[in-house]
């Protein structure tokens, strides 16, 4: 064999070498690159699955207390509904002359209140007081509005005391 042939042979084996390393290389980094590819997909579907978990309970945790304002605003309304029909039947009795509307108060002869003719036995302490149609109208409205600003005030109330737990 001529040094040429020795040379190429020689060369030959160096070109089939660095192939054959070169080509199991890829395979190996093909592999490696395979498996992160598999390892990243896992994670993203473990962080998925987290994510919905989470948004799920937030959700959960949203419905329930929605649910809990929606009973709480359905009761006080209802409460509140009660208390001003009952005022307006208190009033339609004190408009048919069914009820008269009065208020306990008493007056003293000696106030200012009461001419000094007026005689004083007569007027007793402690006595009631009618009221005109007009100011009994007036003194519902009044009770009207309380109602609706305590009932206002309980749910407030009721709703902070729960959401501050």
């Amino acid at each position: 064999m001529t040094p040429v042939q020795k040379l190429a042979v020689v060369l030959l084996a160096m070109a089939i070498a660095c192939f054959s390393t070169w080509k199991v290389d890829a395979w190996r980094y093909g592999k490696q690159l395979s498996d992160q590819a598999l390892a990243h997909q896992s994670d993203l579907t473990t962080i998925g699955n987290a994510a919905h978990a989470q948004t799920s309970q937030a959700l959960e945790k949203q419905q329930a207390a929605e649910q809990a304002r929606a009973d709480l605003d359905a009761k006080a309304t209802k409460e509140k509904t009660n208390d001003l029909a009952e005022n307006e039947r208190l009033r339609r009795a004190a408009d048919d002359s069914a009820r008269r509307l009065r208020i306990a108060g008493s007056c003293r002869a000696d106030s200012g209140d009461v001419s000094g003719t007026t005689n004083p036995a007569g007027l007793g302490n402690a006595g009631t007081v009618e009221l005109t149609s007009i100011a009994g109208r007036t003194v519902f409205d009044i009770r009207a509005g309380i109602i609706a600003d305590q009932a206002a005030l309980r749910v407030l109330q009721k709703h902070v005391r729960e959401s501050c737990q």
